[in-house]
């Protein structure tokens, strides 16, 4: 039997480590591990790009450029490295303009990369035009990407074979310049018969020239069978990693597709003893990160939530770190109406994270009450066209909450014409804050706003979760640091006094800073004065009015979920109307405006930028 060699890209150091851990990982603590996988054998890494360039910055406080000429000095100068792209996001928070795209294919070149692979997590070609034509522009090949999941049970729309081929047929008449085609299962729950089915008639479009890719996870326990599907229907490449960062939400080990392989007409063509010694080294090399036990379990219910491994365990890290775990589950259970009303988008970032902020929302703030941004701008379509058009109501609401109407201008328009996109704007923010005006600077504060202001002037904030002392619980960030009030001397006994004011009794409790009347509390200065000339239960308002200070009302701002605080927008003092913001929180990736209850001058803000708050926390006052 003549065996057909099968080539595979090596995952662990990109999609391994983000669906492991995060993406929260020191580049310092892996490159050994590089090192040693380039000894096994291994020529073909996933070297960058995706959540692992913010990570970095956000995280990690590391440089994504340096980290990429890292690892092409430990991969060698013959290893083939490739990073991720998201279209029209490129790398970013959010979609970009043209020369934003442009850069990041020059400046990936640049930095030592060789192969780019391309999505859009829509499926809209459009997304796909000019970023493939810039990654060729500049030297680099291009591996165009459709996007592929299975729908929770009991939805229709989409995501069948002819979809996909539809797709493809789509990109080959747009005349996309591409040098392979990928089939990217990022929630790993496409079925086996369907990946044979697309991958068969791919084969038939394309011929037998064109490298056909299939990716795919764990983490539905369905990976190899899904491999072997894509082999037997023509696939020449699959993507898989080392342990500890394989199964579970991550690629299928390399081991265990080897051994999978054993007796059938494929082969990887590695030396298996090598590869032990390399997934030994990284399990050496990651001893001391927390490893979720979610990612490295499959999970039988995430055909009913798509959700791709590296967004489950990133967004089980927040939900630790905001100490809601707890409501897991049933976010996990929202996110099968969140994929079905909003369109049918593929479940990969940013979509998956679209899908997960928007179940986040309707389990904590309850069903469709606050419309994420991202997921509201998608139903509208600000990024593309959706697979299917999203639920009416649901775009209603977006409208309304978001302030935006439906729009069927392509991302691309969208971005070209918005002012603060784009190359101009980041190079003047670098001026402003006196930052150096490179290139790899522009295209970080481009892409990462604020975060990338922050990483550049070293005030960003370490987020990397290693196991304590003790090896069980990770490592808990240093608190933010809280003023405590000292305890106040004892205060003198309050005095409780009827009033008759005008012919109306009134209940009074005079306490030294404090006034309580009718059972409501007017906070005041020191209370010495008396009432002269009346008796107890006898008195006028202007008498009242005499020994009491001018009263303030004070109105509590609190939130209404755990995160960070982000931003401090309002200033103690400042006049604000009814519903302006005063600060603004991060969770889940979302950025929460926290917005005044009523009119009127902010008194105390009682937190801090960065600091950790809790659902009730008091913020703030608004004093009336």
């Amino acid at each position: 039997m003549t065996l057909k060699k099968i080539d595979f890209m090596c995952t662990a150091f990109r999609d391994g480590f983000q669906s492991a851990y995060g993406a929260r990982v020191f580049s310092r603590d892996y490159l050994p591990a590089v090192e040693a996988a380039r000894d096994a054998g291994i020529h073909y890494f996933e070297a960058g790009g995706g959540a692992t360039f913010q990570s970095l910055l956000f995280y990690c406080q590391e440089n994504p450029f340096d980290q990429m000429d890292a690892f092409r000095r430990a991969a060698g100068e013959q290893a083939t490295l490739q990073t991720l792209a998201r279209g029209v996001n490129v790398v970013g928070l959010e979609s970009q303009p043209s020369d934003v795209i442009w850069l990041h294919a020059q400046l990936f070149k640049k930095h030592g990369i060789d192969v780019i692979r391309n999505f859009d997590a829509l499926n809209d070609v459009n997304n796909l035009i000019h970023s493939g034509k810039c990654i060729v522009e500049a030297g680099l090949k291009h591996q165009v990407c459709i996007t592929i999941m299975e729908l929770p049970p009991g939805c229709t729309g989409a995501h069948d074979a002819p979809f996909y081929i539809a797709t493809l047929k789509k990109i080959l008449d747009a005349g996309i310049p591409f040098d392979s085609v990928c089939f990217k299962d990022a929630s790993g729950t496409a079925v086996p018969s369907k990946v044979h089915k697309t991958i068969q008639q791919a084969r038939k479009l394309l011929g037998n020239e064109v490298n056909i890719h299939f990716h795919t996870h764990e983490t539905a326990g369905i990976g190899v069978a899904a491999y072997m599907a894509a082999l037997e229907g023509g696939a020449d490449t699959i993507d898989l990693s080392l342990a500890p960062c394989s199964g579970g939400t991550c690629q299928t080990d390399v081991i265990v597709m080897w051994h999978a392989l054993r007796g059938s007409r494929f082969d990887l063509g590695i030396d298996v003893d090598k590869i032990r010694v390399a997934e030994e080294t990284l399990k050496e090399c990651m001893r001391d990160y927390f490893l979720p036990p979610e990612a490295t379990a499959v999970e039988p219910l995430i055909p009913w939530s798509p959700m791709p491994g590296g967004a489950l365990t990133a967004n089980t890290q927040m939900l630790r770190d905001n100490g809601i775990m707890d409501r897991y589950p049933e976010i996990i259970k929202a996110m099968s109406e969140v994929v079905r009303k909003g369109g049918f988008g593929t479940s990969v970032t940013p979509v998956s994270q679209f899908y997960f902020q928007q179940a986040f929302n309707n389990v904590i703030f309850g069903p469709w009450k606050k419309i994420a941004e991202g997921y509201g701008q998608m139903v509208l379509g600000y990024f593309g066209k959706t697979p299917v058009p999203a639920d009416p109501e649901v775009i209603r609401l977006a409208s309304e909450q978001l302030k935006l109407p439906p729009t069927d201008k392509t991302a691309l328009e969208l971005n070209d014409s918005d002012p603060v996109k784009g190359l101009a704007p980041a190079h003047e923010l670098l001026y402003k804050e006196n930052l150096p005006e490179t290139d790899e600077n522009i295209f970080i504060v481009a892409t990462c706003r604020d975060k990338g202001i922050k990483f550049l002037k070293g005030q960003g904030e370490l987020g990397v979760r290693k196991i304590s002392e003790s090896g069980k619980e990770p490592e808990k960030a240093a608190p933010s640091v809280v003023a405590v009030m000292p305890a106040p001397a004892a205060a003198p006994v309050p005095c409780s006094i009827s009033l008759n004011i005008d012919g109306q009794l009134y209940d009074m409790k005079v306490e030294p800073d404090a006034v309580i009347l009718n059972g409501n509390r007017y906070q005041v200065g020191s209370v010495t004065s008396t009432i002269r000339g009346h008796s107890p239960h006898s008195a006028s308002a202007q008498d009242l009015a005499a020994i009491l200070p001018v009263t303030e009302k004070k109105i509590e701002v609190k939130t209404q979920l755990p995160g960070k605080v982000y931003k401090i927008v309002a200033k103690p003092g400042s006049a604000v109307k009814a519903n302006a913001i005063i600060l603004v929180i991060e969770a889940m990736k979302m950025e929460i405006e926290i917005r005044a209850p009523a009119e009127g001058r902010v008194g105390e803000i009682l937190v801090s930028e960065g600091q950790q708050v809790s659902t009730g926390q008091l913020l703030a006052y608004i004093k009336q």
